[in-house]
């Protein structure tokens, strides 16, 4: 099952790539399809998945021989935090490939490179092999560059190739860390269920700690982290709002979550030793992407800045999750439930805000916020949308944002109590530059170059209103993900 969910994707970028005169809407029609069953897949899956404290960790396994010799296998399975991962992430991908196209050429190219990123992202939080796991990882890099580069506008090309670059020299980094990892096990192995029971760098000071540096910096990228951040405002300035919406929703947590199931499970008592540095890191990432948020004046900078700000609340989850071996095992569960929850809840949030955004190019070609003004006049559903998932990503209760932070500062007081205080200021801020950014845009005089600005269509409202219902759910009723994500928490932290 779990294959398929992979494999469709791909398989729908390929017949898009060899299909000849389709028009626009039949490529839509194609894509989104194809993305609609690869999710369906994963329905079945999560309808099927037990969260009960007996069940396996992983689960819906199954395995086939790639490179036996070097024991590398296909292998894929599903704890309660990748399906969590995977079912927001065939949510966005549905939700952009059905977006209207801001450049509107070269349609089929564009759906399938989105069907190939969708298919190497799922294959990325589903695979249980660490080498395979590094080749989804630098796939996904591929999609993204093409999909920044040749459908995204100003100095396109120039932001895909920093962003490339940046990225790929962290999974060069990521390369590096697991060579040194497989390398202590004898027989060598890639399978991340051997190596999570092995625990191979246990009492390995020097050489644990340059591993954890290699895992932390690659994934530090990715996420991105204060100060090796810098590849992402110009990535997001520059992409079309749809795929800033995956950049934000679907491949950042490729970092985060490639930090707890790597180097937080495979090298534990290395992980705690140096969870301290990486909570300050955390704490610098929360505050630096507030402040400097707060003073953007153009729309998607501030929203990628808030992207670092809120990834660092993740990061100091998982730090304090990881900080001990023993003890505190009812906070350090809440803080990496919460880390996850923030992964989800900030995917489908800023996905919502970055396509908001991306409606903005469409119809002014500008993101400038001081052009705007006063469209609460005349784009109602637009600002309806864009105060809730303003309100979301600022952790007002009652919506996502709120279930993920709670949990987060909870546990994370139990462990570094000095640090999640000093990191409440962040939340502080990230109200601030959000409640600026609804006066400044929404209220106040309407300019008259905004007087014909239109209000939202059908289809761009259905669909941001299917996101947000998925985020007023979580706030007012968020078991349902807590169960799921709360079963790979409790055995993480109980393993």
């Amino acid at each position: 099952m779990l294959t398929l969910t992979i494999l469709i994707p791909m398989l729908g970028a390929l017949a898009l790539t060899v299909l000849p005169s389709l028009g626009h809407a039949t490529a839509r029609i194609i894509a989104v399809a194809t993305s609609t069953l690869s999710f369906l897949l994963l329905l079945i899956v999560w309808y099927q998945f037990d969260t009960s404290s007996g069940a396996p960790a992983f689960q819906a396994y199954a395995e086939a021989p790639w490179i036996p010799a070097l024991g590398v296998f296909w292998r894929v399975g599903v704890d309660g935090m990748s399906l969590a991962l995977s079912l927001m992430s065939g949510v966005l991908f549905i939700a952009c490939i059905a977006w209207p196209m801001e450049n509107p050429e070269r349609p089929r190219a564009y759906y399938a490179w989105f069907l190939f990123l969708e298919s190497v992202s799922l294959g990325l939080f589903m695979v249980l092999d660490l080498l395979i796991f590094y080749v989804f990882f630098d796939l996904s890099l591929v999609g993204m560059f093409f999909l920044i580069g040749r459908w995204g506008h100003g100095d396109a090309q120039g932001a895909a190739l920093k962003f490339f670059i940046y990225t790929l020299a962290g999974s060069l980094a990521i390369l590096l860390a697991i060579i040194g990892l497989v390398l202590t096990v004898d027989p060598i192995t890639f399978d991340m269920r051997a190596l999570i029971a092995a625990q191979p760098l246990a009492g390995m000071d020097l050489r644990g700690g340059l591993i954890l540096l290699g895992f932390v910096l690659g994934f530090a990228v990715k996420a991105p982290l204060f100060p090796v951040h810098t590849w992402l405002p110009p990535a997001h300035v520059m992409a079309p709002g749809p795929v800033s919406a995956i950049l934000a929703g679907v491949l950042l947590k490729m970092g985060t979550y490639g930090l707890v199931r790597i180097p937080f499970q495979m090298m534990r008592e290395t992980f705690a030793d140096y969870a301290l540095p990486l909570a300050i890191v955390a704490l610098a990432s929360i505050l630096w992407g507030a402040i400097v948020a707060l003073g953007q004046t153009d729309l998607k900078r501030r929203i990628a800045y808030t992207s670092v700000n809120h990834m660092g609340y993740t990061v100091l989850g998982i730090a304090a999750a990881g900080a001990l071996l023993n003890g505190a095992e009812g906070a350090r569960e809440m803080a990496l439930t919460g880390a996850v929850v923030e992964m989800v809840a900030h995917g489908l949030i800023t996905g919502a805000l970055f396509l908001i955004a991306g409606g903005f190019w469409a119809r002014s070609g500008t993101y400038d916020m001081d052009a705007y003004g006063g469209l609460a006049k005349v784009a109602p559903r637009l600002t309806a949308a864009a105060v809730i998932a303003a309100f979301a990503s600022l952790g007002l209760p009652g919506l996502a944002g709120f279930v993920a932070e709670v949990q987060i500062f909870v546990g994370t007081f139990a462990v570094f109590p000095v640090i999640a205080a000093i990191g409440l200021l962040g939340i502080l801020i990230t109200a601030a530059l959000f409640l600026r950014l609804l006066q400044q845009v929404f209220f106040g005089d309407l300019p008259k170059a905004r007087e014909g600005f239109a209000d939202v269509s059908l289809r761009e409202g259905s669909i941001l209103a299917a996101i947000l219902a998925l985020v007023i759910l979580i706030g007012i009723y968020p078991r349902w993900l807590l169960d799921l994500i709360g079963s790979a928490s409790s055995a993480i932290i109980g393993s």
